[in-house]
């Protein structure tokens, strides 16, 4: 018994960065051996040598590399082992006791550090102009390999594995009522979650609509083949950290474990939108809402510090990988519970809402916004919280 309870324990956590681990990634990132120029005025040839310059200058100069240590540790952190693999996560409980429980995904290249803007807003809405009725109880896991939870010592953490993870976090939480939500990866993970019916999931919200990535959708409107000509130009241009991350991890890996410009440089190359925002954050000192130059290297430092790099990568290879254990496994069937979806301008494309009601049977919520992207919830925080707030009105 007292080693199935050590098993299931719930451990506070706190980050504790030693100075060696900063002043080695400083000479890291003053030694770095640099490219030439590309050779265009876009950025058609990947991250622009300028931009990435600004990052590596404001980061050794201007950044304060004590900012993960003390914005993480100013909020609630625990650890768990689920499954084999030590679980770091953020568990924030509203003053509002009627509050909903809610876990929140976040994907790749993110981590918990995109989303800890969102905190206040959702755990104390009447702070954030709402009411305590709209008040969440927060779960903010890292997923495994990322950030500060352990990284996984055998294949087969795919989507499946991580959604029953996620299930069994809340249960140890004593939560039998509760809401998920996830971007990117995150929305692999909560999609999931609705398709497996956890007892005590009742409703799931999305921002990034995860099978239109691997189903065909309706074309029949010039909204729904604007949006197929977005993932084609995506699937053409704009996917190669998509394909070597499913294929070939490791070998990326050593650049992103070894080289902190790399592994910044890796991480900002993500879809246009993101990229030019970030660019002109750090080039320009025009960040686009919270997408600031500290925030982006709070995100890209806690991926250097924790050594994460390879294994985040590796979470892609589990989950679309053509040589993983999920590959060409039977999708589950559509969620039964209430499913929400915000569309925001920036993401990589524009969800219609008839594809969202042509992939679940029960979609009661929709919304297009007129700012952010795909980083919605750390791009703009208060709106994202409103959206959640809306989204789950009806399962309360």
């Amino acid at each position: 018994m007292a080693t199935v309870e050590a098993a299931t324990e719930i451990r506070p956590f706190e980050v504790d960065v030693q100075e060696e681990a900063l002043e080695d990634l400083r000479r890291r990132i003053e030694g770095t051996r640099w490219p030439s120029k590309e050779l265009v005025e876009d950025r058609s040839q990947g991250v622009q040598l300028a931009t990435i310059q600004e990052l590596a200058t404001c980061w050794v100069t201007n950044y304060d590399f004590g900012r993960v240590e003390a914005r993480l540790n100013a909020l609630p952190q625990f650890t768990t082992e689920i499954d084999g693999v030590n679980i770091h996560f953020i568990h924030v409980r509203s003053p509002h006791e009627d509050a909903l429980p809610l876990i929140m995904t976040h994907g790749w290249p993110g981590s918990v550090m995109e989303m800890i803007d969102s905190v206040g807003p959702l755990t104390d809405p009447t702070a954030h102009g709402g009411s305590a009725e709209d008040a969440f109880h927060l779960v903010l896991p890292s997923l495994p390999g990322y950030g500060f939870s352990g990284e996984p010592a055998e294949v087969g953490w795919d989507l499946d594995r991580t959604a029953r993870a996620w299930a069994e976090l809340m249960h140890r939480l004593g939560y039998t009522r509760y809401v998920a939500q996830g971007g990117d990866v995150g929305a692999g993970v909560t999609d999931t979650m609705g398709r497996q019916t956890p007892d005590g999931l009742i409703g799931i919200h999305t921002n990034l609509l995860v099978p239109a990535l691997s189903g065909t959708m309706p074309t029949e409107t010039d909204e729904e083949r604007a949006a197929a000509a977005q993932i084609a130009t995506f699937q053409q241009s704009g996917n190669g950290y998509f394909v070597e991350m499913a294929t070939r991890p490791q070998t990326i890996g050593y650049a992103l474990v070894d080289s902190p410009v790399a592994l910044a440089a890796w991480m900002i190359d993500h879809d246009t939108d993101a990229y030019y925002k970030i660019a002109h954050a750090f080039v320009d000192g025009q960040p686009s809402g919270n997408l600031t130059r500290d925030n982006v290297l709070d995100n890209i430092t806690t991926y250097w510090l924790t050594g994460t790099g390879a294994s985040a990568a590796r979470s892609y290879w589990e989950a679309y990988g053509p040589d993983a254990q999920a590959a060409g496994r039977q999708p589950l069937p559509p969620p039964q519970i209430p499913v929400g979806f915000t569309t925001f301008p920036g993401e990589i494309w524009r969800t219609p809402r008839s594809w969202v009601e042509a992939s679940y049977p029960n979609v009661t919520y929709f919304n297009e916004v007129d700012t952010g992207g795909h980083f919605a919830a750390w791009e703009e925080p208060e709106l994202f919280s409103n959206e959640l707030r809306a989204a789950f009105a009806s399962v309360r």
